[in-house]
């Protein structure tokens, strides 16, 4: 019998699974809450909870296996520490492609001169001077580095040069485009390593919250990290490649929608705190995305499963529309803690909320709190209005905002430490109106029900209310949600069949077509008889459905999808665990690495292996092609054993581009040599 523990960190549950991988039966499952400000408490009592349902020694548990939807949500929510963006040979416009610029925001840029050309030359002297120079006067307002050289792909030597420089100047971590995707388009490398940057940190404090709650429960084996493609990475590689687990607890959820559901052609909809996750499932397993993932509306450089994310959860953040004429409200995309959630810890914020609804006038402060996340204290490359409020709430403990932000700029201030990751904010979200409505009773039903009338009672652009009732007002944050799920779902089945991106939510008429359907059915259940007289009164219509079984997963699934199959006119599957379904998919997984070497051509008789150490020239295309496939072979096996695997076997692929010039002649223009090594869990 060997023993996996699958755990999969959400953005509101720890989940684990005791699995017995030889005969594939699951011997006992637990969830915990996540624990934001120290996850190490979340891990250890869901890990404590498997392990105690399952009785067995402990010493039997050969593998940790740990999925994780944070770096994905981090993402989404825009949060994560600060880095400073390194671009070297790059232009000032180059920040105007792939979405860099709006990436990078207010955060630091460093243009430095190098750079290479397309086949691996230097276009330019690196100016390690001028780059030594800025990091002096950086290291204390970032925390971390991203480096990306024009053709690094090609050829790697400056940006190796400007690691050394920032790492002995700064101290601070420093991640390199060309060590994370081998792909050519230079901004939209660039915008996967600031992302990895910013992430280094979160990784990092779960992996070592997870390791010290692993040896209090007396598991002394490894630790593993799912990746975005599902595959798994040994722990240590994990922590300076964290943005590789974009989308992992999505991946890991996957493989688990295959081991769990009895379909193996499904959509796949993954609901949790934060966001819903949607993808294809296709002879039993994910579809990746070659192209990389995208994610928050991010396309980066990273192969994973082929998912789609929306910042849709069951603890997203819910707010009046205050610019629209009617009754209106806005879901998401940022994660707030419901407050039934943040009532378990801090019971005083219903009487806080009480004194809010006895004020004659609602603003728009009213029922939203913050919680410090800062384990290690303030950051010290915060600004001094920051650091302030930081420390304020930091002493408090939890705070209201009308409290800390009385001003415009200090609400600007305080929105912008929630982006970071430094504060957390609290505010009615879809399980407080759960709460209201009674589907759900888990938490404190009397802070959500005083958070449904403080949002009852905020205005729309017409000077009126919001709704009559915290019991409407809740209602109206479930069918928001239903229907944003519902248009998401069709977007990822249009698109999966070929159409555009956004073929429902780019149509107005599409959209409120859905609209007056969710309110037909509404007004069916409430009155059976309308039903016929609907029909009859029909002149013409626009039906929208999911000719596809749609599988549900995650905690709230039962509660939330039952409406929205319904509004698709779908077959609905909650299968049996698929509330721990990434725990399950972490500790199905095994080990993959892929290496991509490109062989060109710069001159007659030149051919140049591009290697990540650097390119080499050779005489002979045969002798360069045979180079290639070694290396790339060595280079793939190597980063499997160095990411977990035991026996590892490699699959090579050899892809030739030619231009025939006539029967006889052909001209050879490059060559992408691509090695797979896979492998079992050491």
């Amino acid at each position: 019998m060997a023993l996996i523990i699958g755990l999969d960190t959400g953005g509101t549950f720890t989940d684990a699974a005791i699995i017995d991988s030889e005969s594939r039966m699951i011997l006992a499952t637990a969830k915990a809450l996540t624990t934001r400000h120290d996850l190490s408490v979340g891990v250890g009592h869901a890990v404590c909870s498997a392990l105690t349902a399952w009785g067995g020694d402990r010493a039997a548990v050969s593998l940790v296996s740990l999925s994780t939807t944070l770096a994905t949500n981090a993402v989404v929510e825009s949060v994560g520490g600060t880095a400073c963006l390194v671009l070297i040979g790059f232009d000032n416009e180059s920040l105007g492609r792939a979405g860099l610029s709006d990436a990078l925001g207010s955060e630091p840029c460093i243009f430095v001169a190098g750079g290479h050309g397309p086949d691996g030359r230097p276009q330019c002297t690196f100016d390690s001077n001028a780059l030594l120079q800025a990091v002096k006067g950086m290291k204390h307002r970032v925390s971390s580095f991203a480096i990306a050289g024009y053709f690094a792909t090609r050829n790697p030597e400056h940006e190796l040069a400007a690691r050394e420089i920032i790492t002995r100047a700064s101290g601070l971590p420093v991640t390199c485009s060309h060590e994370l995707s081998s792909s050519l388009g230079g901004p939209r490398r660039a915008l996967t390593t600031l992302l990895n940057a910013r992430l280094i940190s979160l990784l990092d404090r779960l992996i070592s919250a997870t390791r010290a709650e692993m040896g209090k429960q007396g598991l002394n084996c490894p630790l593993m990290v799912v990746k975005g493609d599902g595959s798994l990475l040994q722990a240590d590689f994990a922590r300076s490649r964290p943005v590789e687990t974009i989308l992992s607890g999505p991946a890991a959820s996957l493989s688990g929608a295959a081991f769990l559901a009895d379909t193996r052609h499904a959509v796949i909809a993954d609901i949790g705190g934060t966001t819903t996750d949607i993808a294809r499932l296709q002879g039993g397993a994910p579809m990746l995305s070659r192209d990389g993932a995208n994610v928050g509306g991010w396309r980066t450089m990273i192969e994973a499963a082929h998912i789609r994310t929306s910042g849709l959860g069951g603890d997203s953040e819910i707010r009046p529309d205050s610019r629209a004429l009617e009754a209106r409200l806005q879901l998401g995309p940022r994660r707030a803690v419901p407050l039934s959630l943040l009532c378990c810890d801090h019971p005083d914020i219903t009487d806080l909320m009480t004194l809010q609804l006895n004020q004659p006038i609602a603003q728009p402060t009213d029922g939203r709190f913050v919680i410090p996340v800062m384990p290690d204290g303030v950051p010290d490359w915060l600004s001094r209005s920051e650091t302030r409020l930081a420390q304020t709430v930091l002493d408090a403990g939890m705070m209201a905002l009308c409290e800390l932000a009385t001003t415009q700029v200090a609400l600007g201030a305080v929105d912008r430490l929630v982006r970071r990751g430094l504060l957390m904010l609290s505010a009615f979200t879809p399980t407080d109106a759960s709460h209201v409505l009674g589907h759900f009773n888990r938490f404190d039903s009397q802070a959500a029900l005083c958070g449904a009338r403080l949002l009852a009672r905020q205005k729309s652009a017409n000077g009126n209310e919001i709704a009559d009732s915290p019991e409407a007002v809740s209602q109206m944050a479930l069918d928001e949600l239903t229907l944003k799920s519902a248009i998401a779902i069709l977007d990822t089945a249009f698109a999966e069949q070929g159409a555009a991106e956004h073929t429902i939510s780019s149509s107005v008429f599409l959209v409120n077509s859905l609209k007056q359907r969710q309110q037909q059915l509404s007004t069916e259940i409430k009155n059976p008889d309308s039903k016929a007289a609907n029909k009859m009164a029909a002149i013409a219509s626009t039906t929208l459905s999911l000719d596809m079984p749609l599988v549900a997963l995650g905690a709230s699934a039962a509660a939330y999808y039952p409406d929205i199959a319904r509004l698709l006119g779908a077959e609905l599957i909650v299968p049996p665990f698929s509330e721990v379904a990434g725990a399950v998919g972490a500790a199905a997984g095994s080990v993959r690495q892929r290496v991509m070497i490109l062989v060109t051509q710069p001159s007659e008789g030149v051919f140049r292996i591009h290697l990540p150490a650097g390119p080499i020239d050779l005489p002979d295309l045969k002798a360069a092609l045979k180079q290639a496939e070694l290396h790339a072979t060595n280079l793939a096996a190597e980063r499997a054993r160095a990411a977990g695997a035991s026996i590892v076997t490699v699959s090579m692929d050899r892809q030739i581009n030619e231009v025939s010039l006539g029967p006889d002649k052909t001209v050879f223009l490059q060559a992408t040599i691509t090695a797979d090594a896979t492998g079992t869990p050491a």
